[in-house]
């Protein structure tokens, strides 16, 4: 598995990283979530995503790598959740990194970020200082956001950041713009949504507005060409974009992880092709405001 350095963080990631919010589900039978989660460590992934919201994702984290929390990076978000404690605050933060920390049986967490809060929320409570606190406390290793947007650029001006988690797809390339502010970056970058809800695979327009929106994209830029082709060169353009340490795929089928890995070991887009796919974002880019 190639492996890259997660921005000037002093950790290494794996191109491939493990999103665990579908491993989280109540319907997924234990035993399975436990073979799922050991076949991602042992196929030489070493980064698993998790959060707070992704259901049981977390305490099984915990039940079943606690013995190999040395052979990947744990990353989870906060903010919220916290009984008897008001959503985003200072002290949801702290005791939700705490809280954490049991759930996933670790004393320390590698990244840890907010999760999605808008602007306002990150200019008024004080919920990024809180996470440099944890960190100085030794309860993480990296201050992270999750988001888009102008809560991220506000986030970023901060200078506060070790990692950013980011939407980067062929219909939301947004962030890649963003990303050549940055030719000096000191900050991580993980890859969100690389599918982009595989759009390609739907005839109609989806019900969930994210993935209309996506749908609609993809029909404007590529019309209705063949889906066959799409899921590995989805993949392999948001791997391999400039900018991006590690790209997140989340699947409880593993097969599926295996054909995203033979994926990303063929390496990056041809130049031309990359090209091709950035171009005829850009040229829609104007009346796509923002990142879904």
């Amino acid at each position: 598995m190639l492996s890259r350095p997660l921005g000037s963080t002093g950790l290494n990631v794996s191109v491939l990283g493990y999103g665990a919010m579908q491993i989280g589900a109540p319907n997924i039978d234990e035993g399975h979530a436990a073979r799922m989660l050991h076949f991602v460590l042992d196929r030489g992934i070493t980064l698993i995503d998790t959060a707070r919201a992704y259901g049981l994702a977390e305490e099984r984290i915990g039940r079943h790598l606690g013995d190999r929390r040395s052979e990947y990076l744990l990353s989870t978000k906060v903010g919220y959740g916290v009984d008897g404690v008001p959503d985003w605050t200072g002290e949801t933060v702290v005791r939700g990194v705490e809280a954490a920390c049991q759930r996933m049986r670790t004393e320390c967490i590698d990244i840890v970020h907010l999760h999605s809060c808008d602007r306002p929320t990150l200019e008024a409570d004080g919920v990024l200082e809180a996470l440099v606190q944890c960190r100085t406390a030794g309860k993480l290793r990296c201050v992270a956001y999750s988001g888009e947007n102008d809560a991220l650029d506000y986030a970023l001006a901060t200078d506060l950041l070790d990692v950013i988690q980011v939407s980067i797809n062929l219909c939301d390339q947004t962030n890649l713009a963003r990303l050549e502010r940055f030719p000096q970056r000191r900050f991580g970058v993980l890859a969100k949504r690389p599918f982009a809800e595989r759009v390609w695979t739907r005839d109609t327009t989806p019900a969930d507005p994210p993935a209309a929106e996506y749908w609609r994209r993809f029909r404007t830029m590529f019309g209705t060409s063949s889906s066959d082709v799409w899921q590995e060169r989805a993949l392999r353009f948001a791997a391999f974009a400039p900018g991006v340490d590690c790209c997140i795929v989340g699947t409880t089928n593993p097969d599926h992880l295996d054909a995203n890995l033979a994926g990303v070991a063929r390496g990056p887009l041809a130049d031309e092709e990359a090209s091709a796919l950035r171009t005829v974002f850009v040229r829609h880019a104007d009346e796509w405001h923002g990142v879904i």
